[in-house]
């Protein structure tokens, strides 16, 4: 894993991410970075999922797999792509923000999983520690790894992820997908307040 941020990076992303969708739902323009303004690790390349849930539900969920821009650019644009662009869900509303809780998760590169059977899949899976990303050509899909609490079993979770990639719940037991794996630092607005 790279190396852990600290307390007050988390906290400016978070704060990046909170005001970035308050401008965006209320429909202001979202200002450029003064990227000189953050620590250097803000300013490195960076990928992330930024989640939204509202009472304890999913409102939105947008990240990406590659690092392409800066962390602190990435943590906006996927921020607001959770609040207004995620398929599932209509646009958060204005009345919607004071009961919105941001989570981000950055990840680690993706490193392949090799294996030959799916037995051998299975036990290589590490639940609660690996994010997973299945591809069948064109098609991909993944799951933080936050999701194996509510698909704690390793079959049920290759399932649903098949399911989200478009395709058979059983295609990874079919035939042989690429598997990626990564791991997540994640943290989110109540956790931060209360350390």
């Amino acid at each position: 894993m790279q190396e852990q941020l600290s307390k007050l990076e988390k906290e400016l992303l978070l704060k990046l991410a909170r005001l970035a969708i308050e401008d965006a739902v209320r429909g202001k323009s979202v200002k450029p970075l003064n990227l000189s303004q953050y620590p250097e690790s803000l300013r490195a390349p960076g990928v992330t999922f930024v989640t939204l849930t509202r009472k304890g539900n999913l409102r939105g969920c947008i990240g990406a797999l590659e690092a392409h821009q800066p962390l602190a650019e990435d943590v906006r644009e996927h921020a607001i792509a959770a609040a207004l662009s995620d398929y599932r869900f209509p646009p958060v509303r204005e009345d919607e923000l004071d009961d919105l809780e941001i989570e981000i998760s950055r990840l680690t590169p993706p490193k392949p999983l090799l294996y030959q059977t799916p037995e051998e899949l299975l036990s290589a899976l590490r639940p609660h520690i690996d994010g997973v990303t299945l591809m069948d050509g064109f098609k991909r899909a993944t799951f933080l790894p936050q999701v194996w609490e509510k698909l704690p079993d390793k079959e049920r979770f290759l399932q649903h992820l098949c399911q989200k990639m478009g395709a058979r719940p059983n295609l990874w037991h079919e035939k042989k997908l690429q598997v990626h794996t990564y791991q997540v630092e994640e943290f989110r607005e109540s956790n931060l307040s209360t350390d």
